[in-house]
């Protein structure tokens, strides 16, 4: 099945659900990549693990991407081991109540998966039951993987990888830039 196939076969699957099938990446890393709605996320990935034609018996990865005011889009990576191909579905929850249902029953190792988005992202997955940290220590405040969160370490002191283009050791060159999450100084602590 091309991805087209595959995407529009799982939209069939899950109707009369508003889904939507695209492709993303190109040639030879093609992939379906199905957006539903939060409500039918759990349907969709058994739809696409159960489905015949599908297979995706394969759970790969899960994660989060922060839309900002849009809200996060959380991904899961399905691959079929008998018919050797991949789907990325895809659902959007709302920045203020960021919960989606969790597939851990569907697919048990979800669930490393699962704790690391909340933990990450503070998205929360319902029904996951064990939602606790798993990489960060237990006093730390915040999701690091959120685009808002100030990242601490680059304001306290200058980043430590090269120069940016331009600069030389003599001095002069360009004016220097803020990494991304660094606030101007004066902002933010004692910059």
């Amino acid at each position: 099945m091309t991805p087209e196939e595959i995407g529009q076969r799982l939209v069939a699957l899950l109707a009369p659900v508003e889904a939507t099938a695209s492709v993303s990446g190109g040639q030879r890393y093609a992939r379906a990549t199905v957006d539903v709605p939060v409500a039918s996320w759990r349907d969709a990935v058994r739809a696409a693990r159960d489905d015949a034609e599908l297979h995706g018996d394969y759970f790969d990865w899960l994660s989060a991407v922060d839309e900002l005011a849009e809200g996060f889009d959380v991904v899961v990576h399905l691959w079929s081991t008998r018919h050797r191909h991949g789907l990325l579905l895809r659902t959007r929850v709302p920045r203020e109540t960021p919960v989606v249902a969790s597939i851990v029953d569907l697919f048990p190792g979800a669930a490393w998966h699962e704790r690391e988005t909340y933990e990450m992202f503070g998205v929360s997955f319902d029904g996951h039951g064990e939602l606790r940290p798993l990489l960060l220590p237990p006093e730390f405040e915040g999701h690091p993987l959120r685009k808002e969160f100030v990242l601490a370490s680059r304001v306290a002191k200058p980043w430590p990888g090269a120069k940016e283009p331009g600069e030389s050791e003599a001095g002069g060159g360009r004016r220097p830039m803020r990494p991304p999450g660094v606030p101007a100084p004066g902002e933010w602590g004692n910059a």
